[in-house]
């Protein structure tokens, strides 16, 4: 069916579709179809030699293609050296505070403890924690800083982007995609602060490299996790409640859907957490699980594929020992409290200290030693960036030259769409995915228009009248995300797991819009009523020059780098954090694309003049009264 036959009612609207066929939760069936088809599957191997030379491959994809891609290929080889300040005294130990620079301007604040009687070769830790506001303060992370100093380790206390010292605003883990946007990982920040940790703790009198562990809750699991599998100097790993698989999530644990940092642009087109678990043989490892965690990673479910996927690889290196895990059942909430503590002092005794009947596992009360928050702060400039202001930075010099057409569809990894269904209330594309569609036609419509708005065509009856008294056939549509496309729960975790799988949401309503477009017989007026569908509207022409013949955008923002001036976020702007496309193409670049097709800004500021008058298409509209 096409648009253009015949009139169903005279002088009056029609309702042709509404969006009332359209169950609440097709938007989510659809994405989550479409993500677990993505997956990718852990191959399995016969020799050592094949699974080493897999391993050895995979984690260099990993670190070239998603860590350290764009400009952090230049931070990858940064080096600094820490600024020490005060050192204060323990029972057993010191504790320094210090801080290290982990790329140009941007420092990590930590404290080091050190045992007060060091010997020739001491083991060293990584203590990394999660979602916590107290940051390297929390109680439960000093107590086991000085549990380990008192076991004779170096251990380094680091602060996590958004918690304690680093709770800016410009901190939120959400704020990462603004450099993903710049065409630079917003995963790299992340790993370096874990990296270049290890190399402090490596230059320390005494430090042994055969004896290097790294362990955190929840967020510090994934941080656990993820060094650990990427970092082979980690020599022995113990992830709390940090993570599961990404099947596992998708579809029956939504509380597992993880924030930016864990759901990073494109991993999932290499590997997914079953891959980073496997990573870790044949070195040891303890996965550490709560039976009753209402936070996320219940034991039950998150444990069995992690062991199912990681113990044969450990059996086939011959080290299958090597692989543990523990359930905490007291209380097994959400925790690293004592019982998941010494699990860990249980395995540090028998990896690291085999055979030394002197290593006790029982927990040492330090209570004395554990200090508020601030005493354990450390001085860092005032000017120390934040993953803002690095992306603020980054984008100074951007977009570079040459955008074409072709590169923003590589940009958008532009799906081909096409309708294969018309129901009522929605057409479904490439029978996978289906969008919401309300048709009005009145006796004089002669030409076509189709409205995105941010609000969803559900809240807006103004748009639709006005083109239709100016003779257009009105086609409102949600693209994914949004109105009648907006999935039930959990919207933006499904928006990173689309890029981690290798889309990007822009790049999927993209092509929604330019398969309707193309539906209704080209030449078709595109209006967008909000910032966030203007940029779809505006992308689809840039890269469909016959279906679209104007645009017309209502609150279209003059520049992407307004996203980064107000520290969007991608919990409010998923689409707009595109990987790349800042880098290639700002609001300019597709207006020009779009040319010489006319695009009209609705009442436009001097912003939208500065950075868009000298277009030859670009053209001021004025909002009806």
């Amino acid at each position: 069916m096409s648009f253009t036959g015949g009139r169903f009612m005279l002088a009056i609207l029609v309702m042709l579709f509404t969006a009332e066929g359209v169950s609440p939760r097709q938007a989510t069936l659809d994405v989550q179809e479409h993500i677990e088809s993505k997956l990718p599957k852990l191959p399995t191997f016969d020799t050592p030699e094949q699974w080493a030379k897999y391993a050895d491959q995979l984690r260099t994809e990993i670190l070239d293609k998603i860590v350290f891609r764009g400009e952090a290929a230049k931070w990858r080889t940064f080096a600094s050296k820490p600024v020490f300040g005060e050192t204060m005294t323990a029972e057993g130990c010191t504790v320094q505070k210090l801080r290290y620079e982990i790329l140009p301007g941007m420092w990590i604040p930590a404290l080091l403890y050190t045992p007060l009687k060091p010997t020739a070769k001491m083991p060293v830790m990584l203590a990394v924690n999660g979602h916590d506001r107290d940051g390297k303060a929390a109680d439960y992370k000093q107590i086991r800083c000085l549990n380990l100093a008192r076991r004779g380790f170096i251990v380094l206390n680091v602060e996590w982007f958004g918690m304690g010292q680093l709770r800016q605003a410009g901190n939120n883990h959400g704020s990462l995609n603004q450099i993903d946007l710049c065409g630079s990982s917003g995963l790299a920040p992340f790993y370096l602060s874990m990296s270049k940790g290890i190399d402090l703790l490596l230059t320390r009198p005494g430090a042994d490299p055969d004896r290097v562990a790294v362990s955190g809750l929840s967020g510090g699991g994934w941080q656990t996790i993820t060094i650990s599998s990427l970092d082979t100097r980690v020599t022995l790993a113990n992830p709390v409640a940090g993570y599961s698989p990404f099947k596992v999530k998708i579809r029956d644990h939504l509380k597992d859907l993880g924030d930016s940092e864990q759901t990073p642009c494109d991993l999932g087109t290499l590997a997914d957490y079953l891959h980073l678990t496997c990573l870790r043989a044949p070195r040891p490892t303890l996965l550490t699980y709560n039976d009753k965690d209402a936070c996320c990673f219940t034991a039950g479910y998150a444990l069995p594929p992690l062991l199912d996927a990681a113990r044969p690889v450990y059996k086939l290196l011959g080290k299958p020992d090597n692989l543990r895990s523990y359930v905490n059942s007291d209380p097994g909430t959400h925790n690293y409290g004592k019982d998941n503590r010494q699990a860990l002092y249980r395995a540090i005794g028998d990896y690291f200290f085999p055979g030394d009947k002197a290593f006790s596992a029982d927990e040492i009360d330090v209570t004395a030693d554990v200090k508020k928050a601030e005493a354990l702060e450390v001085e860092v400039p005032k000017d120390n960036l934040t993953l803002n202001d690095l992306a603020l930075k980054l984008a100074k010099e951007l977009p570079r030259s040459g955008a074409t057409r072709e590169k923003v569809r590589d940009v958008l990894r532009l799906p081909s769409l096409k309708v294969t269904k018309i129901g009522e209330g929605f057409v479904r594309l490439s029978d996978k995915w289906t969008v919401p569609v309300r048709i009005t036609e009145t006796e004089k419509s002669t030409k076509t228009a189709l409205v995105l708005n941010d609000a969803g065509f559900g809240a807006d009856k103004v748009t639709a009248k006005r083109l239709a008294s100016e003779g257009y056939r009105v086609v409102e549509m949600d693209p994914w995300y949004f109105g009648g496309s907006k999935t039930t729960s959990h919207d933006y975790l499904f928006a990173l797991l689309l890029g981690c799988v290798g889309d990007r949401p822009l790049g999927l309503q993209v092509a929604e819009v330019n398969a309707l477009a193309n539906w209704a017989k080209g030449n078709v007026h595109v209006v967008a009523v909000g910032p966030r569908t203007s940029l779809i509207a505006l992308a689809a022409s840039a890269v469909d020059e016959k279906a679209i013949g104007s645009v017309e955008v209502i609150g279209s923002r003059a520049t992407l780098k307004e996203v980064l001036e107000e520290n969007r976020v991608m919990q409010q702007v998923p689409e707009v954090f595109c990987f790349g496309l800042l880098e290639l193409a700002d609001i300019k670049q597709l207006v020009t694309l779009t040319g010489p097709r006319p695009v009209t800004f609705v009442d436009p500021g001097e912003r939208h003049t500065k950075e868009l008058g000298e277009l030859k298409n670009y053209r001021v509209g004025k909002s009806a009264k």
